[in-house]
């Protein structure tokens, strides 16, 4: 049988239009929730953000919320809230985006990277018992794709330690840990709201709680550090008792994701009925290996990665991926191991400390998958991934 021609080749692509691997979701009510803040007394420090950080904190189930201008500030703030500094030792996973392990130097702390339990992805509590040490401040891990880590092996080994669990989120709004939402599992959990996110707020994070001294301490520092006690002191009057940053959301923000957070629900059963038709189209595909998930856990499907049988093609991830962009499909890559970056690198990691995260990503590539997505896209998505591995499958 001749092999379809690929479009790289000259070929006809499987698509017309190019489909990304994520995408936001806006309806005129967002539109509308917008317009109320732009025409209202109140841009920024104003309602509209604890309205937003209620809405969080009741969805998930913790006693407090947060709310910051980026993710990646909102996990800069949980470090310093756990009181991280120069030269402390922080773990975390290299399989995520940079922000996780940034946070960790912005406060001068030093990045630790444990390896990832090969089948899952996520960091592997095993690993983080091989690299503690008494320098050890905290544990961030990271719901990779929107599967929750194993926060009860993690929790142990954090309470044994007596150091904060920092989770970070930003793949998982929704998920499920042991019948618990993702969000009051850890000391603090941050969620993003970047576009991409499974409801977006423009960009934005928020920290959950349970600690209320790790609330103040957000607080103040997403503020510049300042203080007002008004039953002290005239209204007017404020103190700066520490040096924060000005991470603020805006109004604006806070009322594009309260509108959104009404939607969590209705966008994460699409993202898992695409998950379903993307497992069920790929199970008996012996070129790839599609994603394990624990019987104990429900992932809320930020991404859908595949993960490539090399031996059994002719060529690497590089030209799989060439191959399906140019059927206009926008795969992806999530993530290069952060210790691969040349920040990283030029602070002397070496490259082989993370054997499980380093063969993931040789061979991982990431599908699209988001809630605008239709019928006809995920059919055309399956039908280009088959075509291209077919294409470059070694022959007997």
């Amino acid at each position: 049988m001749e092999r379809k021609r690929l479009a790289i080749d000259g070929g006809i692509p499987i698509r017309e239009r190019y489909l990304p691997y994520g995408k936001q979701d806006l309806d005129q009510s967002d539109v509308e929730a917008v317009v109320k803040v732009l025409q209202s007394d109140y841009l920024t420090t104003g309602p509209m953000i604890e309205t937003f950080e209620n809405s969080i904190a009741e969805y998930v189930g913790s006693t407090y919320a947060v709310a910051f201008s980026s993710g990646t500030a909102a996990l800069h703030a949980a470090c310093y809230a756990a009181g991280i500094k120069e030269n402390d030792q922080v773990i975390t996973t290299p399989i995520t985006f940079a922000a996780t392990a940034n946070a960790i130097r912005y406060q001068g702390g030093e990045v630790v990277f444990a390896d990832i339990n090969a089948m899952t992805y996520n960091i592997s509590a095993d690993s983080i018992e091989n690299v503690i040490t008494d320098q050890t401040k905290a544990i961030i891990s990271v719901d990779f794709t929107g599967q929750p880590v194993d926060y009860q092996a993690i929790q142990d080994i954090a309470t044994r330690y007596q150091i904060p669990f920092i989770s970070d989120a930003a793949h998982s709004l929704g998920a499920i840990y042991k019948g618990k939402r993702v969000g009051s599992l850890a000391d603090m959990t941050m969620f993003s709201f970047h576009p991409v996110k499974h409801i977006t707020a423009g960009e934005g994070g928020v920290i959950t709680t349970n600690n209320k001294q790790y609330y103040q301490k957000l607080c103040t520092f997403r503020n510049h550090g300042i203080v007002r006690d008004h039953e002290k002191h005239p209204t007017w009057y404020y103190e700066m008792k520490s040096l924060g940053f000005n991470y603020r959301m805006s109004d604006i923000h806070a009322a594009l994701g309260a509108n959104q957070a009404k939607k969590i629900d209705a966008y994460l059963n699409k993202r898992i009925a695409i998950a379903q038709e993307y497992t069920k189209a790929f199970r008996d595909f012996n070129l790839i290996t599609t994603p394990f998930q624990l019987t104990d856990v429900e992932s809320s499907w930020h991404l859908y990665v595949l993960r490539l049988q090399l031996d059994k093609l002719t060529v690497s991830r590089t030209e799989i991926y060439q191959a399906l962009q140019k059927e206009n499909i926008g795969v992806n890559v999530h993530y290069i191991p952060v210790y691969f970056h040349p920040y990283y690198q030029q602070l002397d990691y070496k490259k082989g400390i993370c054997p499980h995260a380093e063969s993931l990503y040789e061979e991982m590539i990431t599908l699209p998958l988001f809630p605008k997505m239709t019928g006809q896209d995920v059919k055309d998505v399956i039908k280009a991934v088959k075509k291209v591995l077919r294409y470059y499958e070694v022959k007997a």
